[in-house]
């Protein structure tokens, strides 16, 4: 779908490919006379719906055209949702990176299991400070959220000044990493904001989403009541977290070892930007092992149920080192992303079938969210004040409530954008002007293809329907040489459905007998499909893919 950027020269434009109507794949794009800069570009998990995938990414062809324009790429902060798809589409795009401390060193391994560890330019930048991207300026303004700096970034142009949130909260007490800047943040609402791009994930939660300080106090006593071995999920770049487990864990004299590459892929990263300095080293999951039971807690990647993550392996009794009995204890620090349900449900399970002790976020305070609830929101809008309000970061369903909170605050324009949209962002004619294409990428193996691939689309077949392969060896007459072999996995059952495959065989073997060879070898080929095809729905109601390989001798 194509879209004439040209008439908008004068006008700032916003177009989403990632991250509205869904959480997750956050990729922004701004524009403006011509240049564009992009703002985050991350990954998100796939759902059964996708066999074999278990991560996607925006898809960007609607940019290439423009990436000459393309002036770069800032990144609010390291969450995967947000940084995990650059390694895999920056040769699509190939811009300088804009990114703090810390999330550069996040980023520079990345890249270089990528092999793109020299081809990338990475531009270390600071608060504070105003960045140059003529006809764009940025400045990156400090606000908490579950990950060290985290900033909101302020885009000036002379069409006006955006505020794009990203992820944030509102935390007296966030125990790594600043205070939200709010005087910054006032500063620009006096100054007069066109647009707040604004976070929607807690949307619907009443009241503040909490302290990382008050989650610190809860799981110390939690982990000092417990006497076995501890284990603690969370995902690996919430760092604040981390460290709320760790000093818990010296709070209750116990030592910590992780589980999971990238946990400590993480922590280096952390530790080289200046962040858990001042901590005793961590252990390998084997010498974590060798300690009494009481002396260690363990923290592991798979809060989200993934099925390769420690504390999956954990749970199916697969994981080479970790090994739990009754008396442990298995604590969920983290929420639940929609649509990984069943996944968690799937681990969690099996831990109870083991023994161990379950404390998740359901019978315990031990997670708040880094995301706003709604007097944060209510908060933000007093602070910024913006003349247009542009909610992203959610599902349809946080976007609409988003979109109503904000008109109830006084904004006096409200925009509801969707993946694909082009926002004009206009003083009192602020709309949605246009269209592009939009959709997900999908990391196959170590390939990227298109979610709605053919390949996708016969999986999703093989698993729900089954597959019936049919070996023919026929002679010159098309006359049967050999009997028919016909199996049918994920369809029947080669020894409970033993006698219905023989008459399929029969069937097949009858026809072929029968057939005169007017339509030649692709009439006997349909003949042989559409026997097998109306057996099988007539029996078992199925629709599988059908193979047929016919040898001639």
């Amino acid at each position: 779908m194509n879209f004439d950027f040209k008439p908008y020269d004068d006008t700032m434009l916003f177009v989403p490919l990632g991250g509205c109507n869904e959480i997750g794949m956050n990729l922004n794009l701004y524009r403006y006379r011509g240049k564009w800069i992009m703002l985050d570009c991350g990954m998100g998990f796939a759902g059964p719906h996708l066999p074999g995938i278990e991560v996607l990414f925006p898809n960007i062809d609607a940019l290439l055209p423009y990436k000459k324009d393309l002036l770069g790429l800032v990144l609010t902060h390291a969450h995967e949702d947000h940084i995990g798809a650059v390694q895999y589409l920056w040769s699509e795009f190939q811009c300088p990176l804009y990114a703090t401390p810390f999330t550069a060193a996040m980023m520079k391994p990345k890249l270089r299991d990528e092999g793109l560890g020299s081809d990338v330019k990475i531009h270390e930048v600071k608060a504070g400070v105003q960045y140059d991207l003529a006809p764009f300026r940025f400045e990156m303004v400090p606000i908490t959220h579950s990950i060290p700096e985290m900033h909101a970034v302020a885009i000036r142009t002379d069409a006006g000044v955006i505020m794009h949130t990203g992820d944030w909260k509102l935390d007296s007490n966030p125990l790594v990493g600043p205070t939200t800047d709010e005087v910054t943040l006032s500063r620009y609402g006096n100054e007069g904001v066109l647009a707040m791009v604004c976070d929607s994930t807690n949307v619907f939660v009443e009241g503040e989403s909490g302290s990382e300080g008050d989650v610190r106090a809860n799981l110390t006593d939690m982990i000092n009541a417990c006497t076995g071995r501890v284990v603690v999920t969370t995902f690996a770049s919430n760092i604040a977290r981390i460290e709320t487990i760790i000093r818990a864990a010296m709070g209750a004299e116990r030592k910590v070892a992780l589980a999971g590459k990238s946990l400590w892929r993480v922590t280096t990263a952390a530790k080289e930007s200046g962040y858990l300095t001042d901590l005793p080293p961590f252990l390998t999951d084997k010498q974590g092992m060798d300690l009494p039971k009481d002396s260690v807690v363990f923290i592991c990647t798979g809060c989200q149920g993934e099925s390769r993550a420690a504390l999956s392996k954990i749970a199916r009794g697969e994981h080479p080192v970790i090994r739990l009995s009754p008396g442990d204890t298995v604590i969920f620090s983290a929420r639940t992303i929609p649509g990984n349900n069943l996944e968690i449900a799937y681990v969690q399970n099996r831990l109870v079938e083991q023994g161990l002790e379950l404390i998740t976020d359901h019978n315990s305070f031990i997670h708040v969210s880094g995301h706003p609830a709604r007097m944060e929101l209510e908060r933000m809008y007093a602070l910024v004040r913006p003349k247009i309000a542009v909610p992203v970061h959610g599902e349809c369903r946080h976007i609409a409530e988003h979109a109503q909170f904000a008109s109830e605050l006084g904004v006096p324009e409200i925009i509801k954008p969707f993946n694909g949209a082009v926002v004009a962002l206009k003083e009192g004619s602020a709309s949605v002007v246009g269209r592009v294409n939009s959709g997900y990428l999908a990391l196959d193996g170590s390939s990227l293809i298109d979610s709605n691939a053919p390949v996708i689309r016969m999986r999703r077949k093989l698993r729900d329907e089954g597959m019936v392969l049919a070996s023919l060896m026929l002679d010159k007459q098309l006359k049967l040489a050999s009997s028919v072999a016909l199996t049918a996995p994920g369809c029947l059952d080669d020894a409970e459905d033993k006698g219905f495959i023989a008459s399929i065989v029969e069937a097949i073997e009858e026809y072929i007998a029968e057939f005169k060879g007017k339509g030649g070898i692709t009439q006997l080929e349909n003949g042989v499909r559409s026997i097998i095809r109306r057996e099988i729905t007539r029996e078992v109601g199925k629709h599988p893919v059908i193979t047929l390989h016919l040898l001639k001798k």
